[in-house]
């Protein structure tokens, strides 16, 4: 009877899942190299949340183990690395935030059937069927319809110059703010396209400036968008500029310093809103890491939190049921308060939530205005 009690034991343990005592997140991230910004800032705000919730519980009485991975901003590295982590059987991946690097890895986590939560923006990502990607932000084709219009209609731009960082980024954002601003009216007089760590903008500045635009619109990477910030402000290109998160983010205005003054455009997410939440979270990432987190930092947060709210939903740790529990999903800050913000999840893991206008004045980002959910 001993040895049965033993085998009945030792086969009940083997039944348990690897994931059924701890939930084994990992997080593919740039941790080093030109995306080291984008990458720290979102390991920063998932490791935050993995705190907090595992100081009140876990989900459903389980603790989240968190792993970081660096891509070193390399879409190479990421592939390699999003390979590694999937033969360790995660509960779910976050990351990577560069597009190029969500772009080479979203087929393989697919092919493994698991939740990706990353954090590109380019429209292309979801654009792509695959089912297992789900964004911690706007995609572009959500924000740049909004830019354009503000461009058109508060600006009353009739020319625009376009300068944007020649990767999956920045082309997706260059096609669609082209399109929603012809599609208003708006002619393009300068296409300008940058590198990834671009040090100097001085000879494209002097072609913004030849083609004499009523507006600037300026989509880099954060180092990028400082240098170029601070190199037309240094020709006295004193047109708007006009851009999405990345332009306003606190990195940028840190690293530009007066040039980024003035800079203005649609914000996803930001410390700085009006929003009780969004503000205290700002307090306690400022509180751990001794310094005020950017969108990334909220996008690793958020990830966390709707991996979080979507299992609980189905009532059970099932990483193959996690996307679909994921799609369609709404989730209230009165049910769960770490999401900040209302967001509803669609069919193709595109986000719907309010987002923000704003301006940088005098070194600090001011949102002017709210935007609501396109479907409230």
């Amino acid at each position: 009877m001993k040895s049965l009690a033993g085998a009945l034991v030792i086969s009940a343990a083997l039944a348990v899942p690897a994931y059924a005592q701890t939930i084994k997140l990992i997080d593919v991230a740039e941790l080093s190299g030109s995306g080291a910004t984008v990458g720290t800032n979102f390991k920063n705000g998932a490791d935050l949340a993995v705190a907090e919730i595992n100081a009140k519980g876990g989900i459903l009485g389980h603790k989240i183990e968190i792993t970081h991975m660096d891509t070193q901003s390399n879409p190479g590295v990421a592939r390699a690395l999003v390979q590694k982590a999937l033969d360790e059987n995660p509960y779910a991946l976050l990351g990577p935030g560069y597009s190029g690097s969500v772009k080479v890895t979203a087929p393989l986590v697919a092919q493994a059937g698991i939740a990706q939560v990353m954090g590109g923006e380019a429209a292309e990502l979801t654009q792509m069927g695959i089912p297992t990607l789900f964004r911690t932000s706007f995609g572009q084709q959500s924000s740049m319809p909004k830019i354009a219009k503000y461009m058109a209609e508060d600006l009353k731009a009739k020319n625009v110059a376009l300068l944007w960082v020649n990767n999956d980024f920045g082309k997706g954002g260059r096609d669609m703010v082209s399109k929603e601003l012809q599609a208003r009216g708006v002619k393009i007089v300068a296409d300008l396209s940058t590198e990834a760590g671009q040090a100097d903008f001085a000879a494209d500045v002097v072609k913004v400036k030849n083609a004499n635009p009523d507006a600037v619109f300026v989509y880099l990477n954060e180092e990028e968008s400082a240098r170029a910030l601070k190199e037309l402000r240094r020709q006295n290109v004193n047109v708007p500029l006009v851009g999405e998160t990345t332009l306003l983010g606190q990195k940028v205005i840190e690293l530009a310093g007066e040039a980024a003054n003035g800079a203005r455009g649609h914000v996803g997410l930001t410390v700085d809103a009006p929003i009780p939440a969004l503000q205290e979270y700002g307090k306690k990432f400022q509180a751990k890491y001794n310094y005020i987190p950017d969108h990334n930092g909220i996008k690793g947060y958020l990830g966390v939190y709707m991996i979080k709210a979507a299992t609980e939903k189905m009532g059970k740790l099932d990483p193959k049921g996690l996307p679909d529990a994921l799609h369609g999903l709404t989730i209230k800050t009165s049910a769960e308060p770490g999401i900040l913000l209302d967001l509803t999840i669609d069919k193709n893991g595109d986000l719907d939530r309010e987002s923000f206008m704003g301006e940088v004045v005098n070194g600090k980002q001011v949102i002017k205005t709210v935007l609501p959910k396109l479907n409230p």
